[in-house]
């Protein structure tokens, strides 16, 4: 049987988990190759292994390691790059652990790492309840919250990541251990809050539970020519926002495929359920193209922020003070983009996105209160921004043709920031493109404590070397 499988998974076949490994023979592995969000992540590893527990993820792990086998770790498959995936090596795929469990003794929530957050909530609202996690139904559990994670109840509860209070990990030896804040691995345990795939694979979360019956919110459509307004109204809506920390805004300027064309597209939600919040009430002057914002669930809420599917991706992503000249000078230079990839992609099939969401020192203050993190947004003296810019195409030849010019486009508004001092140090791992110095960007401190960290857990580096996707503090 050993002889019957590509050499990359014998050590797996070895260790007894031959009925875990998916070949590229199998039906299945072309679904789970075709689930990936991004076509840019539809790599072709050499076999995939789905174990169905620690146990078994700590059984393949210290079977790669003792082969020196190259790995993935995949968890929802949502990123637009293949940090999830490998060319030829082996993608552990976290999809059988998926479950979602409430426990009402104590308000708190288990939650596998292969679930997907419209999951998450839909298996919750059973109970009135919510947690702290993704505003995208596809977006998995695991990258989400390991990279930092901006949720709709980070005005009052801090990120993702900081909603975390205990990690089942995986570390590198193959041992299990429980990281709490508080615990033997209380290191641990702040490291991976936003320090990434540096230490171990998580197998499970637990998140408290938040009383959430019902939500406002929805999905907005506007004219372009607004824009300069809506710059001033996102920038009164950041600076009052520590006010109203229920209320959320995602404000977006759009080349949606392909039609209507360039569009502004917002998400306007508060978790309380309050309708038509003042904090909205300059948004809500503008004409309206489309709306879906009413009372509702945050499952039905969320569906109106699903990215499309069937795209090569190339994002970006940044952060500068919350100065509209910076948004009105982001919202030209896209349309200059727009313009060009109009130009040239001439069925008009790929999509634009210029994204600002508010990034208030609130939030940061939030994260202090309940332990800190590794984003060190701490450092900001002002309100932010968090930027960043989509592109998606349909074929890989695209996608080349794309990726200088949109780099270009962050390289002008970066440096317009800087040029009227309103560029801040943070790139979210959420976000941002491969080549960006996201753990840099978290300040020498944090770099230092992920660094230690990483050396205790991991000494032989497994993570940094077998393990190539994610951002690695081996290169920083």
């Amino acid at each position: 049987m050993i002889e019957s499988i590509p050499q990359q998974a014998e050590c797996l076949a070895a260790a007894g988990l031959q009925n875990r490994i998916l070949l590229p023979t199998s039906p299945e592995y072309a679904s789970r190759i075709e689930a990936y969000w991004s076509k840019s992540s539809q790599l072709k590893p050499a076999c995939f292994i789905q174990p169905t527990s620690a146990t078994e993820v700590a059984d393949a792990l210290k079977a790669l390691v003792a082969a020196k086998q190259t790995f993935a770790v995949r968890s929802g498959g949502c990123n637009f790059w293949p940090s999830n995936n490998i060319d030829h090596g082996v993608t552990i795929d976290l999809g059988q652990l998926a479950w979602i469990k409430y426990n009402p003794d104590d308000e708190t929530v288990s939650i596998g790492p292969g679930a997907r957050w419209g999951q998450v909530y839909e298996y919750l609202a059973k109970y009135d309840r919510a947690v702290a996690g993704g505003r995208e139904a596809r977006v998995g559990v695991g990258g989400l919250l390991l990279g930092g994670g901006n949720t709709l109840f980070t005005g009052r509860r801090g990120f993702a990541c900081d909603n975390v209070i205990e990690y089942e990990v995986v570390l590198a030896n193959g041992s299990i251990v429980k990281a709490t804040a508080s615990g033997e691995y209380s290191d641990l345990f702040r490291a991976l809050k936003g320090g990434g795939n540096n230490f171990g694979i998580v197998t499970s979360y637990t998140m408290p539970a938040i009383p959430c019956a019902s939500i406002w919110g929805g999905l907005v459509i506007l004219p372009p020519d607004i824009m300069p307004a809506a710059a001033d109204a996102f920038v009164d809506f950041t600076s009052n926002l520590e006010k109203d920390p229920d209320s959320n805004l995602i404000l977006m300027i759009a080349h949606l495929e392909p039609k209507p064309g360039t569009v502004i597209a917002g998400l306007y939600a508060n978790v309380a359920g309050v309708e038509k919040p003042p904090i909205f009430d300059k948004f809500l002057t503008f004409p309206e193209l489309l709306t879906t914002y009413k009372k509702t669930t945050l499952v039905e809420c969320l569906n109106a922020t699903a990215q499309g599917t069937g795209y090569h991706g190339v994002w970006f992503a940044s952060s500068f003070a919350n100065n509209p000249a910076i948004l009105r000078r982001a919202a030209e230079l896209h349309q200059e983009l727009a313009a060009e990839f109009e130009a040239h992609i001439t069925d008009q099939d790929f999509q634009t996105q210029c994204i600002f969401q508010p990034l208030p020192r609130a939030f940061a203050q939030n994260s202090v209160k309940l332990g800190g993190n590794m984003l060190g947004l701490e450092r900001n003296k002002v309100d932010g921004v968090l930027w960043s810019a989509h592109i998606m195409v349909r074929t890989a030849e695209q996608e080349a043709w794309a990726y200088p010019r949109v780099r270009a486009y962050v390289e002008k508004v970066r440096a317009y920031a800087a040029e009227v001092d309103g560029l801040l140090p943070w790139i979210t791992a959420n976000y941002a493109n491969p080549e960006q110095p996201v753990l840099e960007s978290y300040g020498p401190e944090n770099v230092a404590r992920i660094r230690e960290v990483a050396k205790k857990y991991d000494a032989d580096g497994v993570f940094q070397t077998l393990c190539p996707g994610g951002f690695k503090i081996s290169k920083v």
